[in-house]
């Protein structure tokens, strides 16, 4: 799924997003589009087991950890874990799995969309957001 009406739909029905794989450390580019999406008024839940906190925000060692309903799943993670990171994203009732720019995995695809998921893969949120939306430059929070 990459056609702009669909992309500019599944971001403006996005209020609250899981981004699995975000680092604490501000030079990655799991930081920097999280911050990013921060600043233009989404709900951002880190889940990393290595971080307590991040960006503000109680990091989760899972998707199934996080107390609150989540819309959508990002993942910053190598493709050969993204299969069961869309189980998890089943499990919790995630609407859209999102798989950043390189990141790209048939197998969970297949099981997001089979249950029901919407798939945006090898994409980059920050950039499709900035592409459809504006705010290419603001990344300050």
């Amino acid at each position: 799924m990459s056609d702009i009406q669909t992309l500019r739909r599944v971001l403006g029905e996005t209020r609250c997003l899981a981004v699995v794989g975000l680092s604490a450390d501000e030079l990655r580019p799991s930081h920097f589009v999280a911050k990013y999406m921060q600043a233009h008024g989404y709900r951002v839940i880190p889940v990393n087991p290595g971080y307590e906190e991040t960006l503000g925000e109680k990091c989760y060692p899972d998707l199934a950890s996080i107390p609150e309903k989540v819309d959508m799943v990002d993942v910053f993670r190598r493709p050969e874990q993204c299969p069961d990171i869309a189980r998890q994203a089943v499990a919790i009732g995630a609407r859209f799995l999102w798989l950043q720019i390189g990141v790209v995995s048939e197998a969970a695809r297949r099981i997001a969309a089979d249950a029901g998921l919407e798939v945006v893969m090898d994409r980059c949120i920050k950039i499709e957001h900035a592409r459809l939306f504006g705010g290419q430059t603001r990344t300050d929070a």
